[in-house]
């Protein structure tokens, strides 16, 4: 009986890593983190295999698991295996390669197709060792996941991102050694759906929300302190929070001390520096906003920062920050108005005998002058030399010449009324004291 295409073409994790780790690739020696190990009975090489401790297997299209025994002797000593972009849509096969690494640490199954699979909770015990487990865009079910939470004792970090999930099954059973969660780029836009997670994973620590839209934050305080007692970083950015009741319910998780919050509709109307600012001054017990380190000196402005950019307002447009941080700063005095603006002065001019008032940007540089006054007056492109003449001190210092093109005009010290001199360049030495 003829086989099908399909059968022909499947590539097993046995025959991989037998392809990979072939003694003639490695034609020089081991190589670093590599083990000798004895083929095995029936093994497709001979000889030996090269095997790193981290097995990474990546888009070689494997569907099946292969020999058990070979994928035993095999990876003995493995502690990660990255088996992301293949094409394995079974759990059984997958079970029985983590069935034969006894040591397993971390799972990359990322980009398999297992939306349609589904793990027998009578066979998810083989997990139990695993303590890093990565399902980004499998569409793995909610099911399934229970079933790994529930029977990996140590699990200690889950990555469910691209799974399209629209909505949380909760489990009865939690998962008590879960420290991270991230569940990026799903459609979780609903607060209800993300408070499952609290009784789910207790001991969480950290949760990346980014790129779901959630709207809102709608627990009170002692509900958000019972759901997530220990949660210290919390990623929400490209969410859908609009309000900044929002933000300070965030203040309701007892150990919060990271937040992301960028790309949120709440801050777009605000400059860069005002958005930060609000931020640090609503969340006062933070100590890393947006991955920036958040100093003592940090905070202090951004809460004096708060009081000035409210104080002109109706009472009633005044967040409840405010009142707090008058009480502790006081009412402030408006900061001065200060120009920021590029400095320009007026000078004089002379070349020859020809002479004209012109106006200078002090920002920029002596190369840049010449090449102003060189459009503005006709100058050769080349051969020329800068003066300049401080009046009040011209009969002390004597005229200055401009050498360094690269130098800003400001640290002339140059003034309103002051000249400039232009003078063609000789072949024989000439110094300002000639002048």
């Amino acid at each position: 009986m003829n086989q099908s295409s399909d059968e022909v073409e499947a590539r097993t994790f046995v025959e991989v890593v037998s392809d990979k780790y072939n003694t003639e690739n490695f034609p020089h020696g081991q190589g670093l983190g590599v083990v000798v190990l004895p083929s095995p009975p029936g093994s497709p090489v001979k000889g030996h295999l090269f095997l790193p401790s981290v097995l990474v297997l990546n888009d070689y299209g494997i569907k099946k698991a292969g020999d058990k025994s070979n994928i035993a002797t095999f990876c003995a000593h493995v502690v990660e295996l990255d088996l992301s972009y293949n094409e394995i849509r079974d759990w059984a096969e997958i079970c029985t390669i983590v069935s034969n690494v006894p040591h397993l640490d971390f799972l990359n199954l990322s980009m398999n197709p297992l939306g349609g699979a589904t793990l027998e909770p009578s066979m998810a015990d083989v997990f139990a060792r695993v303590r890093r487990l990565v399902l980004i865009n499998t569409q793995v079910s909610w099911d399934t996941v229970h079933a790994l939470t529930q029977n990996t004792l140590e699990l200690a970090e889950l990555f469910l991102c691209l799974n399209e999930y629209r909505a949380v099954s909760q489990s009865g059973t939690s998962c008590p050694s879960l420290r991270l969660l991230q569940i990026t780029d799903n459609h979780l836009s609903d607060w209800a759906e993300v408070r499952k997670f609290g009784p789910m994973y207790p001991s969480l620590t950290e949760l990346v929300l980014a790129n779901n839209g959630v709207e809102s934050v709608v627990d009170t305080r002692e509900t958000l302190q019972r759901l997530f007692p220990n949660l210290r970083c919390i990623n929400l950015n490209n969410s859908g929070l609009s309000k900044w009741g929002d933000i300070d319910r965030l203040n309701s998780f007892p150990k919060l001390k990271e937040v992301k919050v960028m790309g949120i509709p709440l801050l777009q109307p605000y400059a860069t520096q005002e958005r930060r600012s609000l931020l640090l001054a609503h969340l006062p017990n933070i100590l890393v906003l947006n991955g920036s380190a958040v100093t003592d000196n940090d905070r202090e402005a951004a809460e004096r920062f708060l009081i000035r950019f409210y104080q002109d307002c109706p009472e009633q447009e005044r967040p409840h920050r405010y009142s707090e941080l008058v009480s502790k700063y006081g009412q402030l005095a408006p900061l001065a108005d200060v120009d920021l603006s590029p400095r320009c002065t007026t000078v004089e001019v002379r070349w020859g005998d020809r002479v004209e008032s012109v106006s200078l940007g002090l920002e920029q540089t002596v190369a840049g002058l010449k090449k102003q006054l060189r459009v503005r007056l006709q100058l050769p492109s080349n051969g020329i030399r800068l003066f300049y003449i401080n009046r009040e001190m011209c009969s002390v210092v004597g005229p200055e010449e401009l050498k360094c093109g690269s130098r800003a005009l400001h640290s002339y010290r140059i003034r309103d009324g002051d000249e400039i001199l232009i003078m063609p360049k000789v072949k024989s030495r000439c110094s300002s004291s000639h002048l």
